[in-house]
């Protein structure tokens, strides 16, 4: 079949086919050794004609397995041959400690393909392709394949599934039956699904970041506003006499600022009502009565206006807001977290607004609105049942409740987030891959408790945002940059590659492309990737569903796989279009 080599060009082999010699029309992708001076290099075959058979170079078989990249060429003499078993293994590898199956070989007749369990999970990795090229199946099928090998028994794996569309409970709601030491725990934005436990997300574990993120917050000058309202609602959910004199001090401050403008009495007087109606406490309401020499008047009727322009009560009033003033307070600073809710977090974005001044300062007051509408309207919305937990927990309980069921440890995490609105399933994604980034950093070992996040429809949320700009980073990309190190390690699932960060994807280690159609996608991906070669792009094109390209350093080469059905599979199936249109008797 092989005829002598005609000549060698950069990185390719052009062989003769002898005259009379069929040619095998299954050669394509075919895996050959060339042989000569002691030395193997390993080829692949790329392009099949009537006289020529094209080779491209791969690497070179040594005693001590398989090198990628050639250095030494074949000569013109080499003899060339058909891959045998033996080498095969070498490159697939074979079942022992440490490796996992993750699909066959449709060139070899189904040849298991093994890889390095460190190689595959210890690094980022991507899953590409079009809706229905079978992603979803393959990442089921991977983490099934995981559980379900005897000799791996991952018993503190940490698997969190980000995911879209509810796909994946149904492939692991019983991984318990494989072992009792294993489970499946399910989370839930739909408020009917009986299934799983609500998503709650404690909101005193969110810092200023998160809270930008949650209140879309987009200009520098609302950050500090987002910080001293984390400050205020910390020192008021103390529910103390120091939470009471702080919430007094900062009326007092406020109302002697307007007191003391240029404003005429009637403008003090909206201004200082204006306050009350947001702000208030026993102490200072409209109604609180204010002791005068022999007599008593609500805080309301000291701000009456003579015939001169002028408040009947400015002395009183100005010795009972003044006696609530404390500068000392000013240096205060909560020493701990404490529980606070939604409302809570409203009241001291009002008092944020009355102690910074910024109801009276035109071009901060549209920011700061901005984010009291926000505020509001998340307080009012049915996104705010997902911040209702019942009582304080710490962020090392809450990351322990999360992997814990029924008093044992969950390995699969699933987090359905079909109900939510993109805006919101990127703060969720991002709110967890930074609780877990900073818990898994804060270990004094290393790495020592991995975690693994997938994320399904990943183009949603790892994204070129304005995070960077804003807060000088994005979590994905920090994880994607730092994470291995950590053991935080991102799975990213997506049909358009083009939509990814691409700090991210530059991270990114292992690729499995199932079959890619769009042309943007495509010359991203070849763009993007300095290891992907035009062979394997040109690959991915003729991909059977199921079937995907994968490289990266849990494969030795790029190799085509074919994954099995997962068992049970996703709920990802298209729509039974005739069984619904059909009328049944």
């Amino acid at each position: 079949m092989f005829g002598k080599i005609i000549y060698i060009s950069d990185n390719t082999a052009h062989i003769s086919i002898p005259e009379g010699t069929p040619v095998a029309t299954n050669l394509m992708n075919m895996h050959v050794v060339f042989e000569d001076d002691n030395k193997k290099i390993l080829g692949e075959v790329e392009d099949v004609s009537k006289e020529v058979i094209k080779v491209t170079f791969l690497g070179e078989i040594t005693e001590r397995g398989f090198i990628g990249g050639v250095i030494r060429k074949p000569t013109l003499e080499a003899k060339l041959r058909i891959i045998n078993k033996d080498e095969l293994a070498m490159l697939v590898g074979v079942p022992g400690k440490g490796r996992f199956s993750v699909g066959v070989s449709p060139l070899y007749d189904d040849y298991p393909i093994m890889a390095n369990v460190n190689d595959m999970f210890s690094n980022h990795m991507a899953i590409f392709g079009n809706s229905g090229s079978g992603k979803s199946c393959g990442v089921a099928r991977l983490l099934q394949n995981v559980f379900t090998d005897p000799a791996l028994l991952p018993y503190k794996a940490n698997f969190f599934i980000f995911d879209a569309y509810g796909e994946y409970h149904n492939s692991f709601r019983n991984i318990n039956s494989i072992n009792p030491n294993y489970n499946f725990k399910y989370y839930t934005t739909n408020k009917y699904d009986t299934m799983g436990e609500k998503l709650r997300i404690p909101l005193w574990l969110l810092d200023t970041e998160d809270l930008a993120i949650l209140l879309n917050v987009t200009e520098h000058s609302q950050i500090p506003i987002v910080e001293r309202m984390l400050k205020l609602v910390q020192i008021f959910a103390l529910s103390s006499e120091m939470s009471t004199k702080y919430k007094n001090h900062l009326i007092a401050k406020a109302i002697m600022a307007i007191l003391f403008t240029n404003q005429t009495s009637a403008s003090k007087r909206n201004d200082i009502f204006a306050i009350l109606e947001t702000c208030s406490t026993n102490e200072f309401n409209m109604e609180a009565p204010v002791q005068g020499l022999g007599y008593v008047r609500k805080f309301r009727d000291c701000f009456i206006i003579d015939t001169a322009g002028n408040f009947t009560e400015s002395i009183l009033v100005t010795e009972y807001v003044t006696s609530f003033i404390d500068e000392a307070l000013d240096k205060y600073e909560p020493t701990e977290i404490n529980y606070y809710t939604l409302e809570d977090l409203e009241k001291a974005l009002n008092f944020t607004l009355i102690s910074e001044g910024l109801l009276r300062n035109d071009i901060a007051y549209a920011s700061a609105i901005t984010l009291k509408v926000r505020l509001h309207s998340l307080l009012i919305s049915e996104y705010s049942q997902y911040f209702k937990v019942p009582e304080f927990i710490t962020r090392e309980k809450y990351i322990a409740s999360l992997v814990t069921k029924d008093a044992h440890k969950a390995q699969i995490v699933n987090f359905n987030l079909e109900d939510v609105d993109d805006w919101f399933a990127k703060f969720v994604t991002k709110t967890f891959a930074k609780m877990l980034f900073n818990f898994a950093k804060s270990l004094n070992n290393r790495a020592t408790i991995p975690f693994h996040i997938f994320l399904e429809e990943a183009h949603r949320y790892v994204q070129n945002d304005n995070d960077l700009y804003l807060l000088g980073y994005n979590i994905f990309e920090r994880v994607a940059k730092e994470g291995r190190k950590y053991g935080v390690i991102l799975d990213l699932i997506s049909q358009r590659p083009v939509e990814l960060s691409e700090t991210v994807i530059s991270q990114v280690s292992n690729f499995m492309i199932f079959k890619l159609t769009h042309p943007r996608d495509i010359d991203y991906v070849k763009k993007m990737l300095p290891n992907i070669s035009a062979d394997i792009v040109e690959k991915q094109k003729s991909l059977q569903p199921g079937t995907c390209v994968a490289f990266g350093p849990a494969f030795k080469i790029p190799m085509i796989i074919k994954m099995k059905m997962p068992d049970p599979a996703p709920q990802s199936s298209n729509c039974d279009i005739i069984n619904t249109w059909t009328v049944h008797q």
